[in-house]
């Protein structure tokens, strides 16, 4: 029998206080939480006393049984408390006083789904208050329609085709990952003595022995779930409580999906209804205990709300107006709330950093678990507005002051602009973002003058299949996506095949965000549009040449002994891998 490639931790016991070491308390002690703040909202704190890491007692999370018993044979309890004791901090000196950041990531949603943007029945308070008293983003671009390749972007710098995250996302059993060789935003921070933390989402791989997971690229803590959390069946499990099942059956003949600490299976299925709560119980933590001992940080708050299924704790249910995917919407509100009062009460919010936008464009279904793209075309799979354009704000009370910016701007850009304001190096590979701090700080001009659209199977011979330089969008090849299988619009459709475009179509996105009016067709063309035409064909061209695309990782295949088990030497699999 191969052993479980997730290790855990070593035996239970007394555990030091350092960075990284989690620390262990008897069953039934509570961890504290801060006290509430003003200003921001979020859940309202649950009845009854709190158990250890903030679940309700009757929710606690074991560690993997073939990862925690002790010597007896006794199931040990672990309380997750993050510290940030003062250790050396690694170029930092007296003077300075590098910004803590919070990166907040949302998990397909459209351009359309906010208040702020437009939605008139989203019940988004917390964010809404970030766009009002923050700068709010008009033209921000993921660099990917779908998931993992958006994330490798961000985390990077470089277009996923660089990393080989391609084509389409990692899975359970998938032998590639994230390349250790790429440098990430937190190695980039880690190096200038930050604390560095990931929740959520990770989908950039698992691999042999977790090789692939946050831990081994950067992050000092992750908590969360290795890839998507519908990867795994999900027919029989409650999304919303008390006992509302997961719409559909998620993806069958694989392994329930786990909660991961670090390396450690900390429960498998995962409980939907509780994980909300449990991360912020997480993320609040990290950053008091980083206030505390005055150590800067990253904590990367990768939400899976709003993708399906959707799902939701008691607080949020049948509280939306737009049901199960408006009460997912409303408790990552919520969530964001949290988390701006947990700097608040520690006294952070005027040296921290809130960055808030999303990985790719919504599943735009007519059900119940489709988002909106707003005036849009499209969604999520394809490289339409709808598919890439995502709401985008930045928070920093002091230093931004709030408005509105139509500068164009990527998550390929967070890397450079992050490495920017803690002093920081950047690496010494090519990267295809830029630094947004004359955006941020001085209202000034993007440095970003072009965006270029790769689909989520990219490839050398086709190249980028739009690009954007200015105003002026021109689409070279177009493709439906099964994500919005049921829209009005056949060009978003999954069935509508790959099309090559010659001439290319070409938009004006400032007169025509929709993409409804093709300049090159239904009249005579004036030179300058052929002018930009022509100035678009070459950049793309040059681009395309340029572009060294990395082994894919993706394309390394799958292993079923790579999934991981709370149970590894269970049968059968992979239905056995539970442990509640």
């Amino acid at each position: 029998m191969p052993r479980a490639h997730v290790t855990g931790p070593a035996e239970p016991g007394s555990r030091d206080c350092r960075l990284g070491a989690e620390k262990r308390v008897r069953p039934g002690r509570a961890c504290e939480e801060p006290g509430p703040g003003r200003g921001w909202r979020g859940p309202a704190r649950a009845s009854g006393r709190l158990g250890i890491s903030g679940w309700p007692e009757e929710g606690l999370l074991r560690q993997s049984p073939v990862h925690a018993r002790g010597a007896s044979g006794d199931m040990r309890w672990a309380c997750i408390w993050l510290l940030c004791p003062l250790g050396p901090l690694v170029l930092l000196s007296a003077s300075t006083n590098p910004p803590n950041i919070l990166f907040i990531f949302a998990d397909d949603l459209g351009f359309g789904d906010l208040g702020s943007y437009g939605h008139p029945t989203s019940a988004t308070p917390n964010l809404d208050k970030m766009a009002a008293r923050g700068l709010r983003f008009t033209d921000f671009y993921a660099s990917c329609p779908v998931c993992s390749p958006s994330r490798a972007a961000l985390l990077t710098g470089r277009y996923q085709t660089r990393s080989g995250v391609y084509p389409g996302v990692f899975y359970p059993d998938s032998r590639g990952g994230l390349p250790l060789s790429e440098v990430t935003i937190a190695e980039v921070l880690k190096a200038r003595g930050y604390a560095t933390a990931m929740v959520g989402k990770w989908h950039l791989g698992l691999g042999a022995n977790g090789s692939f997971l946050p831990i081994h690229q950067g992050f000092d803590h992750f908590l969360g779930v290795p890839y998507s959390h519908d990867q795994g069946p999900c027919q029989n499990l409650t999304c919303f409580p008390p006992h509302t099942k997961c719409f559909g059956m998620c993806d069958q003949g694989v392994v329930p999906v786990p909660l991961l600490r670090n390396q450690s299976i900390l429960q498998q299925p995962l409980a939907f209804p509780q994980l909300v709560p449990f991360y912020n119980k997480f993320s609040r933590n990290f950053i008091a205990d980083c206030a505390r001992h005055g150590r800067p940080f990253l904590l990367y708050y990768a939400s899976h709300h709003t993708h399906y299924p959707q799902f939701g704790s008691q607080e949020y249910v049948g509280q939306s107006l737009r049901g199960p995917f408006g009460d997912a919407l409303m408790e990552f509100d919520g969530s964001v709330g949290l988390l701006l009062q947990a700097l608040q009460e520690n006294g952070l919010e005027g040296n921290t950093l809130v960055f808030f936008t999303a990985d790719n464009g919504p599943e735009t279904m007519q059900m119940a678990r489709g988002g909106s793209s707003g005036l849009l075309k499209c969604g999520k799979g394809t490289t339409y507005e709808g598919g890439m354009r995502e709401p985008a704000v930045a928070y920093w009370p002091g230093r931004i002051s709030p408005g509105v910016t139509h500068e164009m701007a990527s998550t390929l850009d967070i890397l450079p602009t992050l490495a920017a304001l803690a002093g920081a190096p950047l690496p010494t590979v090519p990267l295809d973002g830029y630094d947004l701090s004359p955006v941020l700080f001085g209202g000034g001009k993007s440095p970003r003058q072009m965006m270029f659209y790769y689909p989520p199977s990219p490839s050398k011979l086709l190249g980028v299949f739009a690009v954007r330089y200015g105003k002026h969008k021109a689409h070279f090849f177009t493709q439906g996506a099964f994500h919005s299988g049921t829209t009005p619009d056949p060009d978003c459709h999954g069935l509508t095949p790959l099309t090559s475009h010659e001439p290319p179509l070409l938009f004006d996105l400032e007169a025509d965000p929709a993409e409804n009016y093709n300049l090159l067709q239904g009249g005579a063309v004036g030179p300058e549009v052929l002018q930009v035409l022509k100035e678009i064909q070459l950049q793309k061209a040059l681009f395309d040449q340029r572009m060294e695309f990395g082994e894919s990782q993706i394309g390394k295949g799958t292993d079923t002994a790579l999934q991981p088990c709370c149970a590894p030497r269970c049968t059968p699999k992979p239905s056995c891998c539970h442990c509640p």
